[in-house]
C-alpha cells in the first residue's frame, strides 16, 4: 500500500514569527500582497499586527475582507474578481479557516479558470496548476487550514458545505504566530480548540490512518489536553497559546492526509443550513459519535485515554474507551461548550434533513464504523 503526505514548503512557529514575512516574500520573488482576512480581524487590530510588518518593509498590498464565518460561493466569487483587479501576485491569508479556505478557493480558480464555477471544485477536483502562492497566518488554534489540502465553502443555494480536496491548494508558507491569537475571545478559543481535538481524534481512528499519522494525532491530543483550558482562561499565556497553535497544526498535518469521519460529516450541514460555528458543532457531536465508534477502535481509544491522562493501570479496553469519551465530554463542559443541539435552536423536525446531508458528506465514508442515514439520525437525536 502507498501512503502520501503533503505538507507546506516552509512553516514557521513561535510568538512573533510574522516578522519573517518580508524575507520570505523576497525569497519567493513576490511583489504585492492580496490580503484576505475578515472585518472583525481588522476591527480589533489583529490584521494590523501583520500589515505593520508589510508597511515597515515597504511591501504594497490590497485588503479584501468580504468573508463570512462560514464562507460562501459568493464570497469566493467576489474574492476572485477583487484579486484580478488588485494587481497582486500572491495571497496573504490572515484569519481562521474561513479566511484561509476562501483564499485557497480564490488561488485555485485564478490559476485554473476552467473551474470558475466554485461548485465544480467539490470533492477531489482535477486541477492542473498550483494555486496562486498563499502565505497563511492563522489567528485561531483550530482548523489548521494553513497546512491542509482541504477547504470548505458553503453553497448557499443548495444549503450545503462543499468539502474540496486538492493538493494544489496548500499554502506555500505557513506562519503560526501565537501572538495573533491572544485577543481571541474565550468562546472561540474553546470551540476552535475542540475543533482541533476533533481533527486529532477522527484522524487517529479514520479508515485511512497509519503509523505516521497516528504519531502526529496522539501528540496533538496530548498537547490539547495540556494547553486548551489555560488558553481559554488565560488568553495571554504565551506557553498555552503557542502550545495550542502548534498542536492544531500537528493535528492538521495528519488529518489532511488521511481523512476524517462522521463527526465532520454531521457538523458540516449544521453549519451550512443553520450557520452554527463549525468548532461548536464538532465539539458538541464529538463525544456522542465517540461512543458509537468505540467498538471499532478500542485499541486507539486506549491511546486517547493515555494521551488525556485518564488511563489507569489494569483498565480493560472498554474501560479505557469509556474514560476517553468521558474525558472529552468533561473538557468540553469545562471550557463552556453547549452540550445539546436544542440549545442552538435545532428541533427534532430538522434532524431528517440534517441526516440526509450528513450521509452524503465527503467526510462520512472515512468513519471507522459503517453508518447509515438511520444511524446518523439516531446520533443527532442523542445530541439533541
Amino acid at each position: 500500500m502507498i501512503n502520501r503526505f503533503v505538507l507546506n514548503e516552509v512553516s514557521y512557529f513561535g510568538p512573533g514569527a510574522r516578522e519573517v514575512l518580508p524575507q520570505e516574500i523576497k525569497r519567493l520573488g513576490l511583489k504585492k500582497a492580496f490580503v484576505s482576512t475578515d472585518k472583525d480581524l481588522i476591527k480589533f487590530g489583529v490584521a494590523d499586527k501583520v500589515l505593520s510588518v508589510l508597511d515597515k518593509a515597504g511591501i504594497p498590498y490590497t485588503v479584501f475582507s468580504d468573508i463570512k464565518p462560514n464562507p460562501t460561493v459568493s464570497n469566493v466569487n467576489a474574492g476572485v474578481k477583487a484579486f484580478a483587479e488588485s494587481g497582486a501576485d500572491f495571497i496573504l491569508a490572515i484569519g481562521g479557516g474561513s479566511s484561509i479556505d476562501t483564499s485557497k478557493a480564490i488561488g485555485i480558480i485564478t490559476n485554473n479558470p476552467e473551474f470558475s464555477d466554485v461548485v465544480s471544485l467539490e470533492g477531489v477536483a482535477p486541477t492542473k496548476k498550483k494555486s496562486v502562492p498563499i502565505i497563511a497566518l492563522p489567528t485561531t488554534a483550530g482548523t489548521a487550514a494553513e497546512v491542509t489540502i482541504n477547504y470548505v465553502i458553503t453553497d448557499e443555494v443548495n444549503e450545503k458545505k462543499m468539502v474540496c480536496v486538492d493538493p494544489n491548494d496548500i499554502p506555500a508558507i505557513a506562519i503560526v504566530d501565537a501572538e495573533l491569537m491572544y485577543t481571541l475571545p474565550k468562546g472561540l478559543t474553546a470551540s476552535t480548540g475542540l475543533d482541533a481535538l476533533t481533527h486529532a481524534i477522527e484522524g487517529l481512528i479514520t479508515k485511512g490512518a497509519w503509523e505516521m499519522s497516528d504519531m502526529f494525532e496522539i501528540k496533538a491530543i496530548e498537547m490539547i489536553t495540556r494547553y486548551l483550558e489555560t488558553a481559554v482562561f488565560e488568553p495571554t499565556n504565551a506557553e498555552a497559546r503557542n502550545g495550542m497553535a502548534v498542536a492544531q497544526y500537528i493535528a492538521g498535518m495528519a488529518f489532511s492526509n488521511v481523512g476524517l469521519g462522521v463527526v465532520h460529516g454531521m457538523a458540516h450541514p449544521l453549519g451550512a443550513i443553520f450557520d452554527i460555528p463549525h468548532g461548536v458543532a464538532n465539539a458538541l457531536l464529538l463525544p456522542v459519535v465517540m461512543e458509537f465508534n468505540a467498538p471499532a477502535a478500542l485499541d486507539k481509544y486506549m491511546e486517547i485515554a493515555k494521551a488525556m491522562n485518564v488511563y489507569k493501570e489494569g483498565m480493560s479496553k472498554e474501560e479505557a474507551a469509556r474514560a476517553a469519551v468521558d474525558a472529552v465530554r468533561a473538557l468540553s463542559v469545562r471550557v463552556g461548550i453547549p452540550q445539546h443541539l436544542s440549545e442552538l435552536g435545532i428541533k427534532e423536525s430538522d434532524l431528517d434533513k440534517l441526516a440526509t446531508a450528513a450521509i452524503a458528506d465527503v467526510c462520512t465514508p472515512g468513519n471507522p464504523r459503517e453508518v447509515t442515514k438511520e444511524i446518523i439520525l439516531d446520533l443527532y437525536k442523542k445530541a439533541l
